[in-house]
């Protein structure tokens, strides 16, 4: 019997090649949007349509490139569907995200003696088509004349991960503001789906990052980062302080998601 004469690389490479072809990689890629994959993408974002979706996350706001905690974050995003056909849905959705104080952990009204406009978006319209093996997104989102339409996007990939998936949607935002100005940012979102997780808080979970200029009241043109994780829960109900409070008493139409179309059309001529 000969004497198998391999050298390290040698090895390295049959190793290397063994693992390559061992069934965990298949739990661990890109897979493409097949019906069952857009299914539970649906499932995930917005719900069966039973009962609206709540979103609610947390983080911080840094400027850049120091890196300083500017302030804190909260916000929900709450949302409802509209089921077109098997393959493209409507999802209604507003949300709303409040800057706190990085040291009192309270809603920030002012900042270096300048007033805080929180983010809020009283509505948006965003459409997921399965288009092939790839996902199709619309968002309709403004009003007045300022009314526009993002789409066809196609940058959503998916990932199993296990028996559960990662959806990661990076979108890049480029658009003329009223004062002439160009609105320029960066913004990814990283969501992930555990099958097996009995709460929907461990079973439906996100990141978001977004780079690009902060509020006017933080410094004009000063640029920053804002990081979120976020989960979801079942109800308006179990959104934590200071935010739930807040949106009862001084913006209650964020307690629920819009009614409707109809209920959009009127938000896009206000």
């Amino acid at each position: 019997m000969k004497s198998l004469n391999i050298s390290v690389l040698q090895l390295y490479c049959i190793v290397a090649l063994a693992i390559a072809l061992t069934p965990t990689t298949f739990y661990a890629q890109n897979i493409p949007f097949t019906q069952k994959t857009y299914d539970v993408w649906v499932d995930m974002r917005v719900g069966d349509g039973s009962k609206p979706t709540w979103w609610y996350c947390f983080g911080e706001v840094y400027s850049y490139p120091d890196g300083e905690l500017v302030a804190r974050m909260q916000g929900v995003d709450v949302a409802t569907l509209v089921r077109i056909s098997k393959d493209s849905v409507i999802q209604l959705n507003r949300k709303i995200f409040i800057y706190i104080d990085k040291t009192t952990g309270k809603v920030l009204e002012t900042y270096n003696g300048q007033p805080v406009s929180h983010i809020e978006y009283p509505y948006q319209q965003i459409t997921y088509a399965l288009s092939g093996d790839k996902l199709a997104t619309y968002v309709t989102q403004g009003k007045g004349k300022r009314v526009m339409t993002m789409g066809p996007g196609y940058k959503t990939t998916a990932r199993q991960m296990g028996n559960g998936y990662a959806f990661s949607s990076p979108v890049f935002l480029q658009f003329p503001l009223p004062n002439g100005e160009m609105y320029e940012a960066v913004e990814n979102y990283d969501f992930l789906v555990n099958p097996k997780a009995q709460r929907a808080e461990e079973k439906y979970q996100l990141t978001w990052y977004r780079y690009g200029e902060l509020a006017p009241f933080f410094g004009k043109n000063k640029k920053g980062v804002i990081n979120l994780v976020c989960y979801r829960v079942g109800s308006f109900e179990q959104l934590p302080e200071p935010l739930q409070s807040y949106i009862r008493t001084k913006a209650p139409l964020w307690m629920k998601p819009p009614q409707d179309l109809k209920e959009i059309a009127q938000l896009q001529q206000e």
